[in-house]
């Protein structure tokens, strides 16, 4: 197995994935099977690749990262209980009640949250329609 850091040519973001071999990734790309989660595009590079050395160094960074990682988690839980507490979950119609909030000028004591695909976020927001995406874990989730 062999892990790549991926870029996407449209929205430049990173990410990494892997593949048997430096052949199979060739021949996913070939055959149009990899896309950039973010924007869907089918222009996935390879980055440069980092050599893996393994240290004290990188034993530190290691846990310095699983920190961070556990700092950032805990964080985002917080958003979601302050988001709980001071919001109506829509469930699945977030984009239909947010248009109707948007065009109707429907009065709500709360703002709302809801799930949405990404398609339907990105025609409320060429909709004129402010929404914001965050992650969100499950309670279940470590």
């Amino acid at each position: 197995m062999i892990k790549y850091e991926l870029i996407c040519k449209k929205c430049k973001i990173t990410f990494d994935s892997w593949f048997a071999s430096s052949l199979e990734f060739e021949k996913l790309k070939k055959k149009k099977y990899l896309n950039c989660h973010n924007c869907n595009s089918l222009e996935i590079e390879k980055s440069l690749m980092r050599p893996n050395i393994m240290n004290n160094k990188s034993e530190n960074l290691n846990l310095s990262l699983k920190s961070k990682s556990s700092d950032i988690k805990k964080t985002i839980r917080k958003y979601q209980n302050f988001i709980k507490n001071n919001f109506d979950y829509v469930g699945s119609n977030f984009a239909y009640e947010a248009r109707s909030i948007h065009y109707n000028k429907k009065k709500r004591k709360k703002s709302i949250f809801g799930k949405a695909s990404k398609e339907e976020i990105i025609e409320l927001k060429e909709e004129g329609i402010e929404t914001e995406t965050i992650p969100w874990f499950k309670n279940e989730e470590n």
